[in-house]
């Protein structure tokens, strides 16, 4: 059985957060979008619900973390090329994202990461298919 996944966050600006996402090339379910909140799809079992603080406030028993001090959760997305990588990451920094640590190169795997405009940090990682596959054990380089 595939399971979906619903990923639930606040965002401060719901229009702002469509155009920066949008920008990086997610797209938006719009039967389950409005004012408070955005339905976007990472694909089709994956979802990620942005909403407003309110909206987010009448999902949860208990208190928001405060994503400028705190992590409440790691996204990590996957790319197709290590140049996807770059450029999803890239995009997002021109679009008013913030670098989140250095750059991870092991040779067989290779990420970056951003925060969004609203402090949730973003990791993009792209994984050599033959490793993934299990065809050739990793050989970890580090190199930044």
């Amino acid at each position: 059985m595939s399971r979906m996944l619903f990923v639930n966050t606040h965002v401060s600006d719901i229009k702002s957060a469509r155009t920066f996402f949008g920008a990086l090339g997610f797209t938006f379910n719009e039967n389950f979008c409005d004012d408070a909140t955005l339905c976007m799809a990472v694909n089709e079992l994956t979802w990620v619900m942005l909403m407003t603080a309110e909206r987010f406030r009448g999902f949860i028993a208990d208190d928001m973390c405060d994503t400028e001090k705190e992590r409440e959760v790691l996204l990590c997305i996957s790319a197709e090329t290590r140049a996807d990588v770059d450029r999803i990451v890239d995009t997002a920094l021109a679009h008013g994202g913030r670098p989140w640590m250095q750059p991870q190169d092991h040779g067989f795997m290779y990420g970056r990461a951003f925060r969004d405009p609203d402090n949730h940090v973003w990791e993009v990682m792209w994984m050599d298919p033959v490793v993934a596959a299990g065809e050739r054990p990793a050989e970890t380089v580090v190199s930044t």
